[in-house]
Parts: structure tokens; sequence; C-alpha cells
């Protein structure tokens, strides 16, 4: 299993939840906040499997501490190759449903473009809205959850989510 890195940015808190319950479930000591604890794309290189997490914003969007980050894994082209990934974070299914956790789309994108091997989909199945980038072929690229509008379902979700992770992270 090596090391594992859990990188979350969560202004509300709702993504924080979901952090904190991988941190007990795997034994991880230090949950990495991308506004304060974040220094330098070395410490998700240390990892050899990474938990990665962010609240939707706007129009899709990442929380902005992951903007610069992001960027620079892209721009520099920062090899990935043998670090598993999964992605986790919050949206809301009816304000925001045309972007509902589209920033674990993004997020997905730019680590699966650096070669990083993705694991953790979640099925879409229960799931309510119009549109999202972390949609793929019916499944989408990580856990997502609505604290807002489906708060009655995130505990079942993360603890599921968990369950499945740890069946998983063996064989990627």
């Amino acid at each position: 299993m090596g090391k594992i890195g859990i990188f979350c940015a969560s202004a509300g808190g709702n993504s924080l939840k979901i952090a904190k319950a991988l941190s007990e479930a795997f034994g991880v000591e230090e949950i990495i906040g991308m506004e304060d604890d974040f220094d330098e794309i070395d410490q998700l290189l240390e990892c050899d499997t990474l938990f990665v997490g962010s609240s939707t914003w706007g129009q899709g969007d990442v929380h902005h501490s992951w903007v610069d980050p992001l960027f620079e894994i892209s721009s520099d082209e920062i090899d990935f190759s043998g670090k598993k990934v999964a992605f986790f974070g919050a949206g809301d299914t009816k304000k925001h449903g045309e972007h509902f956790c589209s920033a674990l789309g993004k997020l997905h994108k730019v680590f699966t473009d650096a070669g990083a091997t993705p694991f953790g989909t979640v099925s879409k199945d229960g799931y309510e809205y119009e549109f999202s980038l972390a949609e793929h072929d019916g499944e989408l690229c990580g856990l997502a959850i609505d604290e807002h509008n489906e708060s009655s379902k995130t505990v079942e979700r993360i603890d599921n989510w968990i369950e499945k992770l740890k069946t998983q992270i063996q064989g990627v």
C-alpha cells in the first residue's frame, strides 16, 4: 500500500468530513489542508496512494487553493505514474446541479493526464443532478456528497466508499 496522503480543500467543512473518515479508516495521522498545510508538489509525490478532495465552486471549479497546484502539475509535466489516486468532494445537487461536483472531474483529468491511476469510482445511481464533469461512463470518478440536500445519505455513502477503497487499494 505504501504511504497514503490525504489532500483536501474544504471551505464549509463538508469535504473535510470525508477526509476525516479516510484518515480514521486508513490510519493517516495528517490531513493536508490545501489552504494552510500544502507547500509544494513534492508533498503529493511523496505518497504512493493519494486521496484528493475539493468542494465545487461557481461553474464547477475546484476550491481556489487547488488552482496553483493543478496549474503546476499540468504545466510542468510532473509525472504521477505509479501513484494511485481516489477523488472526493462536496457539491449541491439542487442549487448547482448543472455542475454537481465537477471539481472532481477537473482533479481527475489533471492527475490522470499526469500519469496517476484513478480508483474509487462510485455509481451515479441515487444521485439527481443535471450534469457533472465527474461523471464518466455512468459512474462518478470518486465520492460526491451533498450536505445541503442529501445529508441523510452522507454517512452511508462515505462508509460504502471506504469499504470499496479498502478492497481496491491493494489491487490498483
